[in-house]
């Protein structure tokens, strides 16, 4: 089984802002680099994408399903981190005493009114467990914080939420 993993091209928010659960569209690079991440999947096998319901992941598995067929499914398992009261703030104007709980403790720490990565764990691997029963090729379309704990799961390594998000519009395909 293979499993194309994706991260949304850029967004359209200023550099220095909070958003996971915020619903901003692509930025104009990130638009234009829609075909390109698109083609990439043209003899890729799936018949199947799944996608965080954001717009900013539906535009690039919509490109993706028009160029390949394959159908579109959204999957509000694949949303990225709930950051809460921390949703459009710069990360400057967080509480330095905050950033440091959560540095110190990714897995407990939740922003106010947010997820801790406890939580973000447990869906995605919910999610995991969905595809990886289904046993068929797809294309996921999400977001830094769910790739990266999807890809570890994928790969049977530890999961680390500290870990450097993939790159906007990175293609990673994995054997499963």
């Amino acid at each position: 089984m293979k499993i194309a993993l994706i991260r949304h091209p850029a967004p359209a928010i200023g550099a220095g802002i909070c958003y996971g659960r915020l619903d901003v569209a692509l930025s104009l690079d990130g638009s234009s680099a829609v075909p390109a991440i698109a083609s990439q999947l043209i003899r890729f096998p799936a018949r199947k994408i799944w996608s965080s319901p954001a717009r900013r992941c539906l535009a690039l598995a919509s490109a993706i399903s028009a160029a390949t067929n394959a159908s579109v499914h959204q999957d509000a398992r694949l949303l990225e981190l709930d950051f809460g009261a921390w949703e459009g703030q710069r990360w400057d104007d967080v509480p330095r005493e905050a950033l440091d709980l959560w540095a110190a403790d990714p897995l407990s720490f939740a922003p106010p009114n947010g997820e801790s990565g406890a939580a973000l764990i447990i869906r995605t691997e919910s999610f995991h467990a969905h595809i990886m029963a289904q046993q068929q090729d797809c294309v996921v379309v999400s977001h830094g914080g769910p790739l990266k704990v999807l890809s570890a799961l994928l790969r049977g390594t530890a999961v680390d939420l500290l870990a450097k998000a993939p790159a906007f519009g990175r293609v990673d395909i994995v054997s499963c």
